[in-house]
Order: C-alpha cells, then sequence, then structure tokens
C-alpha cells in the first residue's frame, strides 16, 4: 500500500459527504418516501481481518479487526454510516461482502485472475 491518504480521503471524508447530502434529501422527502428510503453502505469483509486458516470463517458476529489502511478506512465508514443511522435515525445498511468484481478491480484477486487465466 503506497498511498494510504487515499483511502481516508475515500471511505472516510468520501462516505462523510455521500451521508451528509443523502440524509438532507432524505429529510426532505414526504413520509411515505422517507419510510421506503434505504442508504446502503457496502463494504468489505477485510473490516474483520485476517483468516487463520482453511475452516475459519467470518460472520456478522466477528468482531472488527482491520490489519491495513485501507480495512481500517472501511471499518471506519461502517462506524459512520451506523452512527448516522443512531444518531439521526437514518435508515441505513451495511453489508460486508467479499470479492466483488467491477472495473479496475486488481488482476490478483479471484474473478480478474480466472478471466485473465
Amino acid at each position: 500500500i503506497d498511498g494510504p491518504a487515499a483511502f481516508i480521503q475515500t471511505n472516510l471524508v468520501g462516505t462523510f459527504n455521500m451521508l451528509e447530502v443523502a440524509r438532507q434529501y432524505w429529510k426532505a422527502l414526504d413520509e411515505a418516501k422517507q419510510s421506503a428510503f434505504r442508504f446502503h453502505h457496502i463494504s468489505t469483509d477485510e473490516v474483520y481481518g485476517d483468516l487463520e486458516g482453511t475452516d475459519d470463517l467470518f460472520t456478522e458476529e466477528t468482531s472488527y479487526e482491520p490489519s491495513s489502511p485501507y480495512s481500517a478506512s472501511k471499518a471506519g465508514s461502517d462506524n459512520l454510516v451506523r452512527a448516522w443511522g443512531r444518531t439521526y435515525g437514518f435508515p441505513v445498511l451495511v453489508t460486508n461482502c467479499s470479492n466483488n468484481y467491477g472495473p479496475y478491480h486488481f488482476p490478483e484477486k479471484l474473478i480478474p485472475l480466472m478471466i485473465l487465466n
């Protein structure tokens, strides 16, 4: 990891900005639209830390133990989202997925590696 500042900017400052814009939008909705609204924050399984073996699994009950600046910034953004839910009653969902795939995904990850090979 050569540039951890980019993770802080994207995952913490970026999430904060998205939360505030979405919350202002939500507050302006009528009651029916507010009740149908959800802020879906897509996180990563990396917030749980490292698996110890092939039988080790993460669950929703696993404690956060991030092991890199990237995973620590994602854990921080997860906490921001949950805090907006508790503090403002803002309707949030946090999902911790693994092996998401999209444009610019690094080729050492499973899906791009299989496609390239």
